[in-house]
C-alpha cells in the first residue's frame, strides 16, 4: 500500500511563534497562508504542518498521490481504496469527507490514540 507524502501536523497556539522556533530548527516555510493561519514548513524530506485554531495536538498526516515536495504522483493508490483495505482489515474510520473520486479525507486512531490523517488532494 502506498500511502503518499509523510508530515506531522501540530495543532499549535501561536503560528508566529511556532513558525519562529522552527525556522531556528532550520525549517523553511514550504506552504500554506498564516492569513488562514496555517503553514506547512520544510527541511529536506522533512515536514511539518503548523496548524493554529483548527485541531488540538498532534496528528500524522498522509497524501496519497503527492510525493515529498507536493509533486503529483501518478499512479497512486487513491485514498477510497485504502480507507477499504483498513476497513477490511478491522480499523474503525472517522471523519470521512469527498465523494466518489477526486479529494477525499478519513482519520485511524493509533492504539495510543494519535489522529493519522489520510488527505488526498487530488
Amino acid at each position: 500500500m502506498s500511502l503518499g507524502a509523510f508530515s506531522v501536523s501540530l495543532g499549535v497556539k501561536d503560528l508566529s511563534r511556532s513558525r519562529a522556533f522552527y525556522e531556528t530548527l532550520g525549517f523553511a516555510v514550504f506552504a500554506g497562508d498564516e492569513a488562514h493561519n496555517y503553514l506547512i514548513m520544510k527541511n529536506g524530506d522533512a515536514i511539518v504542518g503548523l496548524f493554529q485554531d483548527m485541531f488540538e495536538g498532534t496528528m500524522l498526516t498522509l497524501n496519497p498521490g503527492w510525493d515529498q515536495s507536493a509533486r503529483t504522483v501518478d499512479p497512486f493508490e487513491d485514498v477510497r481504496e485504502i480507507k477499504a483495505r483498513l476497513k477490511e482489515a478491522g480499523l474503525e474510520i472517522t471523519q470521512e469527507k469527498g465523494g466518489d473520486d477526486g479529494p477525499a479525507s478519513f482519520v485511524v486512531i493509533d492504539p495510543d490514540g494519535v489522529p493519522v490523517l489520510f488527505d488526498q488532494h487530488r
